[in-house]
């Protein structure tokens, strides 16, 4: 397995793009990033054997300048379960060609990162129904009632 810094002419910068918790869009220097590569078990015909396709991208939320310090707390507690020792790893080799991987995978870190910036919704405020909701509700099961109790055998006189 190869390891190489990704230089900003290699794939350049993760762009995050505007949307709730990221009024301004976000971009993360390339050189924040770390690519792995290796061989691929998907698709490749003859080359599967001998091109390192397979991408793992590195990224360090707790490191990365791109993020004011409330995103960074917000990315972090959003995306606890994905991080190890500190880095998120992203797995791309569904494409036969490096670049496409390596592009796959810039692109998985950006939707991830965006969802893991947008704020919580607000929580539901619990209602009572009103007094008269609650009298119709009870009159339409009472009527009810007595369709069904109508439904019996008829008695014979």
């Amino acid at each position: 397995m190869s390891t190489q810094p990704s230089s900003p002419s290699a794939a350049g910068d993760v762009v995050v793009r505007p949307g709730p918790g990221v009024p301004r869009g976000l971009r993360i220097p390339a050189g924040e990033l770390e690519e792995r590569f290796s061989r691929s078990s998907g698709p490749g015909g003859q080359g599967v054997n001998t091109t390192d396709s397979r991408v793992e991208l590195l990224f360090e939320p707790g490191a990365s300048a791109a993020f004011t310090e409330v995103q960074r707390t917000r990315v972090l507690a959003a995306l606890a379960d994905r991080v190890v020792q500190g880095r998120i790893v992203i797995v791309a080799s569904e494409h036969r060609a490096q670049l496409r991987n390596r592009a796959a995978a810039r692109e998985r870190l950006a939707a991830m990162l965006r969802t893991a910036l947008a704020p919580e919704p607000p929580r539901r405020r619990p209602t009572k129904p009103t007094r008269g909701s609650q009298a119709r509700r009870l009159a339409a099961k009472k009527r009810r009632s007595e369709i069904k109790a109508g439904r019996g055998r008829v008695p014979r006189d």
